[in-house]
């Protein structure tokens, strides 16, 4: 299984933040210190705001913050709700009928089996497993 730079992206935005929970970030600090592009982390900083991962204020001293404890959010969770617009394989995709085994396929109940297995294998831990904090000297 492969997790897009959408998911990655997310989750180190996540761990970062962990690592400094009461502080605010702005996506320009967080790009900057991620390495990674501005406008695709405001993409994700959206939608982990949507899902309730963190809350966002504008204005002077703005930013996003994590809006519950790491202890409370689940790895498997955030992947699961990041990844829910890639299907793992062609099949799985809404309308997705494109392959000709479909009908009588006998291995995409084992790999929505895996899938989940996957993501409850995550769920055994949360963010505040991943903290991370820069070094700081």
């Amino acid at each position: 299984m492969r997790l897009t730079s959408f998911t990655d992206y997310g989750l180190r935005v996540l761990m970062r933040m962990a690592g400094t929970p009461d502080r605010p970030f702005t996506t320009a600090e967080l790009a900057d210190e991620l390495r990674v592009s501005r406008n695709h982390l405001a993409k994700v900083i959206s939608t982990l705001s949507a899902a309730g991962y963190l809350e966002t204020r504008r204005g002077g001293g703005g930013g996003a913050l994590l809006a519950r404890r790491a202890e409370e959010i689940l790895l498997g969770d955030v992947v699961a709700r990041l990844e829910s617009d890639q299907a793992l394989v062609e099949c799985f995709s809404p309308g997705g009928a494109a392959c000709t085994l479909t009908p009588r396929c006998r291995l995409k109940a084992r790999l929505a089996g895996a899938e989940a297995a996957f993501i409850a294998d995550l769920n055994r831990s949360s963010l505040a497993d991943c903290v991370y904090r820069p070094f700081e000297a």
